[in-house]
């Protein structure tokens, strides 16, 4: 039997695209980014506005990084974004494609980060996800990618779950933690259309996942078999990602957006583009900060 949980408003905005949520444990904090505003947000544990950073260009994620302050993948570039407000260009991210951005991003368990590109347009499987390796050296990992999306690692660090949105999978790589090499996937789950669009995830403490569906007004949680067994309702068309946080861990803060919805889709769900949160009776792993 699947489980049917609801989502709560946390804190109520007008995210154009609000996408990435990042607990940092350390300043019991939420960031997340507006990507279309081209805005990072970060939140205290109770959901009130902290602080807000208007960034050069759109922003697909912003990673918590050790030092402090975040590693925030713009168009073109990833950057380091320090509490102030000041902006350090790390490494170029593909320049030489202008209708490409970056997408979503994520910390592998040994605090290298990984960050996927996608056409602005949609309509050209021209992605890559890439690692970024000691030494800010940027490794693409895999090409042909349609919509990079989220990501996620086992307690083991054996394998790495990964979204193509595009291709409507979440799939299961083995992973090698050492060297950061993948080896070949296989689909763990191929989401029907009518659910909606896989988009960002996280994975809780049992190693299932928590994957939200753009379209479906919902996030859904697979079984390491592939089992969905729990559906998290959100009052949002389009919930973007989610990750696990709060004092406990055991909260799932959960992104959403507004951005294609018409006078009337607004008139049924006013909060769209809000960060919506849940207790859905288990708790996630702390976070991988970015290790510079």
């Amino acid at each position: 039997m699947v489980r049917e949980l609801s989502a709560e408003l946390w804190h109520r905005a007008q995210a154009v695209l609000g996408e990435g949520p990042q607990w940092d444990p350390r300043r019991q904090r939420l960031s997340w980014v507006d990507l279309e505003s081209s805005r990072l947000h970060v939140d205290d544990a109770q959901g009130r506005p902290l602080a807000s950073y208007q960034l050069p260009g759109h922003v697909g994620a912003a990673l918590p990084a050790q030092e402090g302050g975040w590693l925030v993948a713009l168009p073109d570039r990833l950057a380091v974004l320090d509490e102030a407000g000041g902006l350090e260009d790390v490494v170029a991210l593909e320049a030489h494609i202008p209708g490409n951005r970056s997408n979503d991003a994520k910390c592998d368990p040994a605090g290298r980060a990984w960050v996927g590109t996608m056409a602005y347009d949609e309509s050209t499987i021209n992605g890559t996800l890439f690692r970024l390796d000691p030494g800010r050296r940027l490794t693409p990992v895999l090409r042909g990618v349609g919509i990079s999306n989220g990501m996620a690692w086992d307690a083991a660090g054996a394998t790495m779950y990964y979204v193509d949105s595009a291709a409507q999978e979440v799939r299961a790589y083995p992973f090698d933690r050492g060297t950061g090499a993948l080896g070949t996937p296989e689909v763990l789950v191929l989401v029907d259309e009518g659910d909606g669009h896989p988009d960002g995830l996280c994975i809780d403490d049992e190693g299932c996942l928590w994957v939200a569906l753009f379209g479906g007004s919902a996030v859904h949680r697979y079984t390491p078999a592939g089992q969905l067994d729990t559906v998290v309702r959100v009052p949002a068309s389009y919930t973007t990602s989610c990750c696990f946080g709060g004092p406990r861990n055991d909260q799932l803060f959960i992104t959403s957006a507004r951005r294609g919805l018409t006078p009337a889709d607004l008139a049924r769900q006013p909060e769209a583009g809000s960060v919506w949160a849940a207790y859905p009776g288990v708790s996630g792993p702390p976070p991988v900060l970015w290790g510079g």
